[in-house]
């Protein structure tokens, strides 16, 4: 696929790939140690019952907004930042959602750095301490990604069936032999999530992927091949290795993945995760560059150089994995969980049912071009999906994503209305 092409236009038809060449790189986002690891978390903290409720019903919400998203990146052939523009955020607004997903990389960049240097650090039986490896393992990737490695290139093809095979192998050892004993942990003061809770933790894990995907389906054909794509990241992002986690972990009586890891693979698990996170980290710290220069030329004009701004938010990620996010991987997806769906929410509702924006952006598609203007700021979708984050995050009753999303649709909405009001007013006095 043509990553890098059409980075400010739409995908020509012409230039549009097959089914598989989508499906494989969107599965891939799913297809990593942090989705074992929440499976991990919902195994050790939930009931059987509630943990897989809790993926089938975050599942599902997160199959709706991803095919939603991504239908509009196959339709209009363009990626997630460029939509925004026309869906109700203006050209300010798609950078603030560019800045977002930035920072929520370069979390996911410490996190994994985390996870990659407590694999290293029992690798070397702890001979390396953790802030060491940390240290180490966050900035060896970044001069990496900011200097160029065409070996990472090759990590990335072979990683993933590395990832699949370690964790059938454990689920192998663990679910269907003997081999692996459970751990003597007590229950006994172990946080205990409620479904709601797990459901938000599900779309926490994966909502990044949806804001993403027409980075992906503006390279697909058709609708049907949109729909493909979600369904096979679902079924093997979450009901398989999500599912898989939540066994593992209730059998092992842990929700450690590092203990579960080392339990059933041994060393060479442990360097299946060390190689498995550098094709995940390589791509959180690339894209998360990207976001930043692109919010700071939409916003300024000033066009930054990706080599030192690399190395700047790869330090960052890095000092962020050696004070500690790893312990906060819950409190994280959570937050995910409640800021990103009002985004998303505000342009399914600009582009599906209100259409005062994207009205443009359908018509201009006939000839391949891109409205001649944008809206400089969208307030009232930058204000509604302030408001839905706010509620998600402050009302108790329901579930806190399905609540953050729909109040960001029902805001948007009605602030759009009010604008048109406020302007057909000044409009008769005028």
């Amino acid at each position: 696929m043509q990553h890098n092409d059409f980075p400010l236009e739409r995908v020509p038809q012409h230039n549009r790939v097959s089914f598989l060449s989508v499906a494989i790189v969107h599965m891939g986002m799913l297809t990593a140690l942090d989705q074992f690891m929440l499976g991990a978390v919902l195994g050790d903290s939930m009931s059987l019952s509630a943990a897989l409720t809790a993926i089938l019903v975050g599942s599902l919400l997160f199959g709706l907004v991803t095919f939603g998203f991504g239908y509009i990146g196959m339709k209009e052939g363009l990626s997630g930042s460029l939509l925004a523009r026309w869906c109700g955020f203006g050209r300010t607004g798609s950078a603030l959602i560019g800045v977002v997903v930035a920072i929520s990389l370069l979390g996911w960049f410490g996190i994994q750095n985390a996870i990659f240097a407590k694999s290293l650090s029992a690798a070397f039986s702890d001979t390396l301490s953790f802030r060491t490896a940390a240290t180490i393992s966050g900035l060896f990737l970044t001069v990496l990604v900011a200097f160029g490695f065409k070996a990472l290139r090759f990590t990335a093809r072979i990683a993933v069936p590395v990832f699949i095979a370690l964790i059938a192998w454990i689920a192998w050892q663990t679910l269907a032999t003997d081999h692996v004993q459970a751990m003597a942990v007590s229950l006994a003061g172990k946080e205990v999530l409620s479904v709601n809770a797990g459901i938000t933790l599900v779309v926490g894990g994966a909502i990044l992927a949806s804001l993403m995907t027409p980075d992906l389906t503006r390279y697909s054909r058709k609708g049907s091949h949109v729909f493909g794509v979600t369904l096979a990241t679902i079924v093997l992002g979450e009901f398989i290795i999500n599912g898989l986690a939540i066994f593992i972990a209730r059998k092992l009586n842990t929700g450690d993945v590092m203990s579960i890891i080392t339990l059933a693979s041994g060393t060479a698990g442990l360097f299946a995760v060390i190689f498995s996170t550098l094709r995940v980290n390589d791509l959180n710290l690339y894209s998360s560059a990207l976001g930043v220069i692109n919010a700071v030329e939409s916003l300024s004009g000033i066009k930054l150089n990706y080599r030192p701004v690399t190395l700047a938010l790869g330090v960052l990620g890095t000092t962020l994995s050696v004070l500690g996010i790893l312990d906060h991987f819950v409190d994280f997806l959570n937050l995910l969980g409640v800021i990103v769906p009002p985004a998303l929410g505000v342009m399914l509702t600009e582009y599906f049912l209100l259409k005062k924006y994207s009205l443009a952006l359908r018509r201009s598609g006939h000839d391949g071009s891109l409205p001649a203007e944008t809206t400089f700021t969208g307030w009232p979708a930058i204000l509604a999906t302030l408001l839905g984050g706010y509620i998600g995050l402050n009302m108790a009753w329901g579930v806190s994503t399905i609540n953050s999303f729909v109040a960001a649709c029902a805001g948007y909405l009605l602030l759009e209305l009010l604008t048109e009001k406020v302007i057909v007013r000044r409009t008769r006095k005028a």
